[in-house]
């Protein structure tokens, strides 16, 4: 029986998740061509997510909520469990959000459009030492028309569930733009929706998100121990939830 559960969540998932990804990326073009800073963008993107989130069977659950003032950009950095992390953080945080996406996602006919339209960073990896300036161009972008960045530090999601150590890119790009970082962890995502594997298995997914760490005075040399500072803050919250770290 509960592989019966599993198989049609996974049906259901999969089937109802394209069919809104191409619906939303189509509406999603129309409103960009007319306005691509439309409120209107905001709430076609989390209707997307909500979809994925329900029809998974993942139930969400968010904490601090309060510490996000609607008046400012942020630089978001969450840990990173599953596919589903994406459509949670749109959900968690009521603000205009763009994600740094690998190149493969922009190779998807409509949804690699709707994308662009939106303003999401592509991330090339095998662009090597030329990728950070197309990046720090996007992100400056996205930041002159107030909207906030979301970046998973570990580079990848683990494929064993366990927290891995931070990159720098993140609180580099902080520092840069002198805008504060909102950290948020996830716990449960990895369950309902492994990475690598196709099954859906819902659940609950508990997100929390801390008082940001402004950046205001910072320089370069303040990059390590930014990144240590919130890796810490994360670390203690995964593992407080019941999640392994590195």
């Amino acid at each position: 029986m509960r592989w019966l559960i599993i198989g049609f969540r996974t049906a259901a998932t999969w089937i109802a998740g394209v069919a809104m990804t191409i619906i939303c990326a189509v509406l999603v073009l129309i409103t960009a061509f007319v306005k691509d800073t439309s409120p209107l963008i905001e709430k076609i993107i989390r209707f997307w997510s909500r979809t994925w989130i329900v029809t998974s069977g993942a139930k969400l659950t968010i904490e601090g909520q309060s510490h996000i003032d609607l008046n400012r950009s942020y630089v978001v950095v969450a840990n990173h469990l599953s596919t589903l992390d994406i459509m949670a953080a749109f959900l968690a945080i009521r603000l205009p959000i763009r994600f740094l996406a690998k190149t493969e996602l922009f190779r998807i006919p409509l949804f690699a459009q709707g994308m662009r339209a939106v303003g999401m960073v592509e991330v090339d990896r095998e662009a090597r030492g030329a990728v950070h300036a197309t990046v720090n161009r996007q992100a400056k972008e996205l930041i002159a028309k107030k909207r906030s960045l979301i970046i998973y530090p570990e580079g990848t999601r683990p494929r064993n569930g366990v927290m891995k150590r931070f990159k720098k890119g993140a609180f580099t790009m902080a520092i840069a733009s002198q805008l504060p970082v909102l950290p948020m962890s996830i716990h449960g995502s990895y369950e309902a929706f492994p990475p690598g594997k196709p099954w859906v298995h819902g659940g609950p997914i508990h997100i929390i998100i801390d008082p940001p760490i402004e950046t205001a005075g910072l320089d370069h040399s303040d990059t390590g121990d930014l990144r240590d500072q919130v890796y810490r803050i994360i670390a203690d919250r995964v593992t407080a939830m019941g999640g392994t770290v590195v």
